[in-house]
């Protein structure tokens, strides 16, 4: 372990963040990493734990009191290895991962969990920064071709895994630029995107083939696909948005938050494709902007919206208030349920409201100027929760640009899994499981979001290292591929 006392003798510190004011300005990274010799300190605090929960907590399974008794020790090269071991792209997750490894931490029971995700970053940058990180190409190639679909988080790892085994790997994406969420999903103030490129680089120095604007199921049939490679990995995401059903849908302004976040990502990557899209230029400028959706996403648009200087902005949530503070007897080591406040809910002078039904948008001249809503209350119901409107609580939201943040219904049915004509499950994603990740046509495969449903980053890079393994198993009988 680390220092054998160092959870009794150092507290708990983590990144700090640019100033609210300051960071508006623009959509650089936000996040103030530590200095060296506070994370040495940091990674002290690590007790070793005989179970260490935070194993389980983490979804690719990290070797974190490893990694954290190496950092206390100055070991930073041999930390950059054993954190690779596990997951292939640490520098995304130590950035946009809600840490539920920190949640898991034995030092949560007391709300002073080790600081492992700042760690896992600065071990990961350290290893750009010093030149450690470098294309590994395998020793032997194996003659067998396998096209991955989908170059998110889950494709660009399952890509990664197998050009290492020496397979002959294509990694297929519709838009112009690889990278999925992470590209056009994610703000550049969470993650800038070059730390993509990086990777992308590294990728095709170990044989990866990209070809990007390439959208399998409409410009290039799957079965032509199918029949050119030995195997295919359907590693798409859960693009179908959940819509707000109500009178108003229709008007201008209302918009799904991910059509309105990749827009602003491709301003800022210098491309202007906006002006082509079916809904026209998205931006809150000068706007009183009402995000519908407590997550995540919604959390990406407030951000987002305060940089391009809305003139107020409201989120509301249907979901009752979560508790300020968890009951560690009832949720530890899993992830609890709590009021989150991301760092995008300091900038614009953002309100948060829950609780609040949309009843229907009311217009002028075809354009959005409010929204109708609802208290609700939540009661349970025989044994379910069922919600009801609380008499008499109806109010008015300013509003002229809704958001669409409210999650997502899986992927697309339309395009390539239409014409692949995959098994769905019961919730409408691609029927795999997650020992074999085969679909249910010879050959074909699935990992990430296409799978699973709309998930977290990290769960998406584990089930592409899982996917590699089974294919990779599939073509040669064995693997050595870990899971």
């Amino acid at each position: 372990m680390g220092k054998v006392t160092g959870f009794l003798e150092i507290d708990r510190r983590d990144r700090g963040y640019v100033k609210p004011e300051v960071r508006v300005g623009n959509y650089r990274e936000y996040v103030t990493p530590l200095p060296e010799a506070e994370l040495n300190r940091q990674a002290a605090r690590c007790m070793n734990c005989g179970i260490p929960y935070c194993h389980n907590g983490c979804p690719v399974n990290n070797l974190i009191p490893d990694w954290n008794d190496l950092v206390y020790r100055d070991g930073w090269r041999t930390a950059l290895v054993t954190l690779h071991s596990t997951n292939n792209f640490p520098e995304f997750t130590g950035r946009i991962c809600p840490a539920p490894c920190e949640e898991s931490c034995t030092l949560n029971i007391q709300d002073s969990p080790v600081t492992i995700k700042s760690i896992e970053c600065a071990i990961v940058d350290r290893g750009w920064e010093e030149g450690w990180i470098a294309p590994e190409p395998a020793a032997r190639r194996t003659g067998r071709r396998v096209a991955v679909v989908g170059s998110g988080p889950a494709g660009m790892a399952c890509a990664q895994q197998l050009a290492r085994a020496g397979h002959a790997v294509t990694l297929f994406e519709k838009h112009d630029r690889i990278g999925g969420l992470l590209r056009y999903g994610i703000p550049d103030f969470k993650m800038e995107k070059h730390h993509i490129d990086r990777r992308v680089a590294q990728m095709a120095a170990e044989g990866v083939e990209f070809r990007t604007a390439v959208e399998v199921g409409a410009t290039l049939p799957f079965d032509m696909l199918l029949a050119g490679h030995d195997a295919v990995a359907l590693t798409g995401g859960a693009e179908w948005p959940r819509d707000l059903e109500v009178p108003g849908r229709a008007l201008a302004g209302v918009h799904y938050a991910m059509d309105y976040l990749v827009q602003q990502n491709k301003r800022v990557a210098g491309d202007m494709e906006e002006r082509a899209a079916p809904q026209g230029t998205i931006s809150a400028k000068g706007r009183h902007v009402v995000v519908i959706g407590g997550g995540d996403t919604g959390a990406d648009c407030i951000g987002t919206a305060a940089r391009q200087g809305a003139a107020s902005i409201t989120q509301i949530e249907i979901m009752p208030k979560p508790p300020e503070r968890e009951n560690k007897a009832l949720s530890w080591p899993n992830w609890p349920t709590r009021l989150r406040t991301a760092p995008a809910h300091h900038e614009g002078g953002c309100q948060r409201d829950w609780a609040v039904l949309t009843r229907r948008a009311v217009g002028e001249n075809g354009r959005v100027t409010a929204l109708d809503c609802v208290r609700v209350e939540w009661v349970r119901d025989g044994g379910r929760m069922q919600m009801r409107e609380v008499p008499g609580s109806g109010f008015t939201l300013r509003a002229d640009l809704v958001l669409l943040a409210m999650g997502f219904l899986g992927p697309r049915r339309t395009g390539l899994l239409e014409s692949a004509g995959v098994a769905l499950d019961a919730r409408g994603n691609v029927a795999a499981d997650t020992e074999r990740y085969a679909a249910s046509i010879p050959k074909v495969f699935a990992a990430g979001d296409m799978r699973r449903g709309q998930s977290l980053v990290v769960w998406a890079v584990r089930e592409g290292r899982q996917c590699a393994r089974a294919i990779d198993e599939f073509l040669m009988g064995e693997t050595a591929l870990p899971r």
